[in-house]
């Protein structure tokens, strides 16, 4: 991580900037420093639906409240998915169609496909799985000693989990790690250099799946992506649209990784913030099940969706054309004390913890959703079978992006049972 990336030299009070189309809460920075929440206090409480016309993304309206984020997730005929997800545009010589950037019904068709992956008997089927890996994963770290939570169990975890869906091989399994990464990294992280070598890595990723799904079509496996991707109807004749299959490619591993693997950390830190909620789950490990949508609301791990109006329509007072950008923050939207009470406290036996936006709604709420709260309810159960505590013993390292709300480092100490 550059040094230039870590300072906050230049994060600003945002209750001292004017209001008006230079107020920028995209801003990797901010999300870096976790800086981000007076930001968005400000537009929820001044300007829930706001024109940023300077940004390195060009303009874009910031919609930041609850109700009107559910507003433009549940229109996709007139806000529309085509073209991007993220704020940033695609590089025009590079673009990566993937079905959740698409509109019904090629959307529909090509979801259709994949989702029996995360179907109610496949999530069954995965549940040992899943446990057994955590148990020993768990089974096998240092007691006593400072180690790296995300490296040691949030991203193995998660990666062995895509491993199995892709039923990709099991030694090359952080292959699709550092894809994830590469995909949603800028080069101002230093994880890349440039967009060349983004585009480099993403090409690799590309000729190791065309040749496993070769290998599906004429030894097809069971239950996982490629296969269905290689004989599903709408999706048999991707290699013949390999930029289509790359954009897929990336959308289910970024979905099955960083969002699972980041709320797995984000628990960790919330639990260490929050030491009475900490006694509360040791005295009562049967809250698990209830903690684990609270992690996700409190994580939000993809702080943003983002759309584009197809036609012009107001929305909260504000007039938006065809064309404009909109981005639906949905870290804001799970901080809204309209909608949820007390939003800024982490609490969990809260009454109504699927309250929130992190998964997203409509068409394009995320396929994979009860899968991440699986890993991370087994993954809790577990913990609390072999430690006392999981310590935070330092400051995390957060990603540098607008996009993927998480964590590079977590130093913690295990402390076992008594």
């Amino acid at each position: 991580m550059s040094e230039a990336n870590n300072s906050d030299d230049n994060i600003l009070d945002p209750w001292e900037i004017p209001l008006d189309g230079s107020f920028n809460v995209a801003q990797p920075q901010l999300f870096q420093q976790d800086a981000q929440w007076g930001y968005f206090e400000r537009l929820r409480s001044e300007a829930p639906i706001h024109l940023c016309e300077e940004s390195e993304f060009g303009p874009y309206w910031s919609v930041t409240k609850y109700k009107d984020i559910m507003s433009v997730d549940t229109n996709h005929q007139v806000f529309s998915s085509e073209g991007g997800i993220t704020i940033g545009d695609q590089d025009e010589d590079f673009q990566l169609p993937m079905f959740i950037a698409m509109d019904p019904p090629k959307h529909d068709d090509q979801r259709r496909v994949v989702s029996p992956v995360v179907a109610p008997m496949n999530l069954a089927k995965l549940e040992s799985t899943i446990r057994t890996r955590a148990a020993g994963l768990l089974d096998a770290l240092p007691v006593g000693e400072e180690i790296d939570w995300v490296d040691n169990i949030s991203i193995e975890l998660t990666t062995q989990m895509l491993a199995t869906l892709f039923d990709f091989p099991f030694e090359d399994r952080r292959k699709l790690t550092r894809w994830s990464d590469v995909a949603t990294a800028s080069p101002e992280t230093g994880l890349i250099e440039s967009e060349e070598q983004r585009r480099e890595e993403l090409i690799e990723c590309l000729t190791v799946f065309t040749e496993i799904f070769k290998d599906r079509q004429k030894n097809p496996g069971e239950n996982d992506l490629i296969t269905m991707l290689a004989h599903g109807e709408s999706t048999r004749d991707l290699l013949d649209r390999p930029m289509e299959y790359l954009g897929n490619l990336i959308l289910l591993i970024v979905g099955g990784n960083d969002t699972t693997r980041n709320s797995i950390s984000g628990g960790v830190l919330a639990l260490n913030e929050n030491p009475d909620q900490y006694r509360k789950l040791k005295e009562n490990p049967r809250l698990i099940p209830n903690m684990v949508p609270e992690i996700i609301r409190w994580q939000t791990p993809l702080a943003h969706m983002r759309r584009r109006a197809i036609e012009d329509i107001e929305l909260g007072g504000q007039q938006i054309k065809a064309g404009d950008k909109v981005v639906m923050w949905y870290v804001s939207g799970n901080r809204d004390g309209e909608a949820i009470e007390s939003p800024n406290d982490f609490i969990i036996d809260r009454a109504k913890p699927r309250q929130h936006l992190s998964f997203g709604f409509g068409i394009h709420r995320c396929m994979g959703n009860r899968l991440g709260e699986m890993q991370l309810k087994i993954v809790w159960e577990e913990i609390l079978k072999r430690f006392e505590t999981v310590e935070v013993v330092g400051e995390p390292s957060r990603v540098y992006s607008t996009f993927v709300k998480g964590y590079t480092h977590l130093p913690v100490v295990l402390h076992p049972k008594k």
